[in-house]
């Protein structure tokens, strides 16, 4: 592995529990898979509007309530909605800091207005953070990688990545960088010190 020199994280399901997916299949009408749930989800056209920013909270809300078939008003579903993200994973901010001593820290995470405004655009705890929804790209289209590496302006082989989506790590691979696929703040400590990147 090329020397690292930037570490890149995906946020939701890697630094910050995320509750989403089994509080939606709450809200079906009949229940999915883990699998099967999470493979519509990154099918869905109305995530991925809301997520590449191009429609506003009430649209995505009465989009994805039709599409998922789910009986709530939207202003209920929004507000069940903005709740699924809940806090970073004990230890996730020290850890961040700890890291930043010896690299950059940054994240790239498909996420929307709502969210990001949750956590007050993650301000602080990253040299750079990267959303989906501002960029006007999406992970795992490699335009928005390529953007990324664009603007931290170095060799895709000195990034390491980190995301809980397969399919993300396949394209940033793809693309060069370093990836692994981690589930939870556990598994990413295990997957940073294995790498040797956490003293």
């Amino acid at each position: 592995m090329e020397k690292i020199s930037v570490l890149l994280f995906d946020i939701g399901g890697v630094l910050v529990e995320n509750t989403g997916y089994d509080a939606l299949n709450a809200l079906l009408p009949q229940a999915l898979s883990d699998a099967a749930i999470r493979e519509k989800w990154l099918r869905s056209a109305a995530v991925r509007e809301f997520e590449l920013g191009r429609i506003s909270p009430s649209v995505f809300a009465r989009r994805f309530i039709a599409e998922w078939r789910i009986n709530l008003s939207e202003d209920r579903f929004l507000e069940e909605f903005y709740g699924w993200p809940k806090a970073f994973y004990e230890g996730a901010a020290c850890l961040l800091a700890g890291l930043r001593e010896n690299y950059r820290i940054c994240c790239l995470s498909n996420s929307n207005e709502l969210h990001w405004k949750k956590f007050n655009g993650f301000s602080g705890l990253f040299d750079i953070a990267f959303s989906s929804h501002l960029l006007q790209q999406i992970k795992p289209d490699q335009d928005i990688y390529r953007n990324v590496i664009r603007q931290l302006d170095v060799k895709p082989q000195h990034i390491c990545f980190f995301d809980d989506s397969l399919s993300n790590v396949i394209a940033a691979r793809q693309i060069g960088m370093s990836a692994f696929c981690v589930n939870g703040f556990q598994q990413l400590k295990a997957s940073l010190q294995g790498q040797g990147l956490l003293k």
